[in-house]
């Protein structure tokens, strides 16, 4: 679980990034949580951008991603989530 200065630190860290991964009307399957995870171990840090034909609701795909790819939740911020997972191997980021 991420405290209230790990997220704040996370969530600037992010402000720069470009959303990798887009939802759309297929919602969340389980290829995209596989590749996800796989471009989590690498980078730690993410933007997943949820699409307007999307029939969920982003708070409802925020859950599913996080539950399948054991990440945590940094942020929902209009239709995009930010995530955050340490890496294994690939570790960048310090965490205060």
């Amino acid at each position: 679980m991420l405290t209230g200065k790990q997220k704040r630190f996370l969530r600037k860290e992010a402000h720069h990034l470009n959303p990798i991964f887009q939802v759309g009307k297929d919602g969340v399957n389980d290829n995209m949580i596989e590749q996800i995870n796989d471009t989590l171990e690498k980078r730690e840090l993410l933007k997943v951008s949820i699409l307007q034909n999307c029939f969920e609701d982003k708070h409802s795909v925020a859950e599913q991603l996080v539950k399948g790819t054991g990440a945590e939740l940094v942020q929902i911020i209009g239709n995009i989530i930010v995530l955050y997972k340490e890496s294994e191997e690939n570790k960048t980021l310090e965490l205060p």
